[in-house]
């Protein structure tokens, strides 16, 4: 390697000089990645919440799962969605009373939106959340399916990152992001996801590419169960100068 010289930069313009700035490339921790950078979905799905690294940073009851994405020579693709009695939706009780499909231009994004966790009456919100996610876990039967809203999201087309954050009552605040590639891409990026209500979400489109999804939700839609946060990058505003001739 070539000794640096101690004033590196003495060929650039002064000015230019002090708008420099350079790039970390230094790797975090997994936690560290998830949070900020943003993982591969694949990399999740393998890994779990098994790893002590990911379990601190993962959102408890977010799941990540593998999907298989076939080729048809001369055809296309096959895949499958999730079966009703098999995998992680059997496993966790949960099965989407409605199915809705989405597309979103190339350099679009969705959300940030929330849905409401549904808190018994008899219990306070921290209480019922902590029970629920921290000390049962596994007790899926809990749950309360028929009353809040959870997602169940697939990929089609093009590629996608996906942020999540944690703002249930009493729970610390994460954040998750990771990057799904749709059926069209095959690679281990094909992953169904389960988003539980009180965990922000969004969608970003990566790429050229329009993205084309599929997701199921616990409930039928409601309006009120739909929280919307800094929902302006949805809307394509008109010019400035649209505007002033419109206005009366």
């Amino acid at each position: 390697m070539i000794k640096r010289e101690k004033n590196l930069w003495q060929g650039v313009d002064s000015s230019a000089q002090t708008a420099l700035g350079t790039r970390d490339y230094a790797m975090q921790s997994l936690a560290q990645e998830l949070s900020e950078r943003g993982l591969d979905a694949g990399e999740l799905a393998a890994t779990g919440q098994n790893r002590a690294e990911i379990n601190e940073a993962w959102i408890p009851g977010v799941e990540i799962f593998s999907r298989k994405i076939h080729p048809q020579r001369h055809r296309g693709s096959f895949g499958e969605f999730v079966r009703r009695d098999e995998g992680i939706l059997a496993q966790i009780g949960f099965w989407p009373k409605q199915w809705s499909a989405a597309r979103m231009f190339a350099q679009t994004a969705k959300g940030f939106h929330i849905h409401p966790p549904s808190i018994p009456e008899d219990a306070t919100a921290v209480d019922w959340l902590r029970r629920l996610f921290v000390d049962e876990p596994d007790n899926y039967s809990l749950r309360r399916y028929d009353d809040e809203q959870w997602d169940v999201m697939f990929f089609l087309q093009g590629r996608a990152e996906m942020i999540l954050c944690d703002v249930r009552a009493g729970f610390p605040r994460r954040i998750m992001r990771f990057f799904v590639d749709g059926d069209n891409h095959r690679s281990s990026n094909n992953v169904g996801i389960v988003v539980p209500p009180g965990v922000a979400h969004a969608i970003r489109a990566e790429g050229s590419e329009d993205v084309m999804m599929v997701y199921g939700t616990s409930t039928s839609f409601h309006p009120e169960f739909e929280g919307r946060i800094a929902s302006e990058i949805e809307t394509a505003e008109l010019p400035e100068s649209w505007q002033k001739f419109l206005s009366p």
